[in-house]
């Protein structure tokens, strides 16, 4: 039995799609994804039925697209927190585990507990160089062309701002991590980094404010993860960090895989840790 990862499937790409629809079934293996899924629920429910079929469970977090409210003709769009518990049902209509579910425990791991926790903490600005004022990260990142989508498509509604609903759930997650067993190893999963130092955006350096908080620097350290998963960057590598093994486990828009490896050839092992992994640097999207 494994525990696999991917994220960044970008479901909206019709190659992406299609290419769905080739992973091989992987019996009892667990499948962690990790945000970016699909913007539209129809595609994201296509992939909890595609993929529920294919392993013995699934885990989502969600990313910033997910989380988009786009108007559309036949539609008023949902926005904040409401679209947010709207996918954590349609996840749980399918059977996927979400942030909002109890921790689930890896059957069988030696030495112990091992905890997946999926999480949803979304991102504060707080990645930005420490002489740009908050104030000012939003003109900063334009003097370089750099921009996200989530200031026209992320709101933060009831929150006042994206920050707060990011510290609201930086405080819920603390809460329940901190309630683990002492003994409790942990597997964390975010769609976006844990750590500044892992955001390398050669094309788009500028983007990094949208990429993650500080406040999670320590978390493997604290937590006593034995990996972190994320995505978000578009970038696929593999990090040790104080003996924790980061992964970026992005799919990614079609120009940055190789249709001929399929969807499966991206899929990352978690569990069993692999013995040797070699890093993986693709191109970053920057969204």
């Amino acid at each position: 039995m494994r525990l696999w990862a991917i994220s960044d499937l970008h479901l909206s790409q019709e190659i992406n799609r299609a290419a769905l629809a080739d992973v091989p079934d992987h019996g009892d293996d667990w499948l962690i994804l990790a945000g970016d899924i699909a913007e539209r629920e129809e595609h994201l429910a296509l992939a909890f039925e595609t993929l529920g079929a294919r392993f013995g469970r699934l885990i989502w977090v969600p990313g910033n697209h997910e989380l988009w409210s786009v108007r559309r003709p036949d539609e008023v769009p949902l926005r904040g927190v409401t679209r947010y518990l709207r996918l954590i049902d349609l996840a749980r209509a399918h059977g996927v585990l979400t942030p909002e579910d109890p921790f689930p425990v890896w059957p069988g791991a030696p030495g112990g507990d091992l905890v997946i926790a999926p999480l949803f903490l979304l991102y504060d600005y707080s990645f930005r160089p420490d002489d740009v004022a908050l104030a000012d990260v939003r003109a900063w990142a334009r003097a370089a062309r750099a921009s996200c989508a989530d200031e026209l498509y992320l709101f933060p509604d009831p929150y006042p701002s994206r920050q707060a609903w990011c510290a609201a759930r930086l405080d819920e997650a603390v809460r329940r991590l901190s309630a683990l067993p002492p003994s409790a190893r942990t597997i964390l999963i975010n769609h976006w980094p844990l750590r500044r130092d892992l955001v390398d955006l050669p094309r788009n350096p500028r983007f990094a404010p949208w990429c993650g908080t500080r406040a999670t620097e320590d978390w493997h350290r604290r937590f006593r993860a034995e990996a972190v998963i994320s995505g978000h960057l578009h970038i696929r590598r593999t990090d040790h960090i104080d003996g924790t093994r980061f992964e970026e486990v992005s799919l990614g828009h079609p120009r940055q895989w190789h249709q001929a490896l399929g969807v499966a050839g991206y899929l990352r092992q978690v569990l069993p840790a692999p013995t040797a992994v070699a890093a993986e640097v693709a191109v970053a999207a920057g969204d």
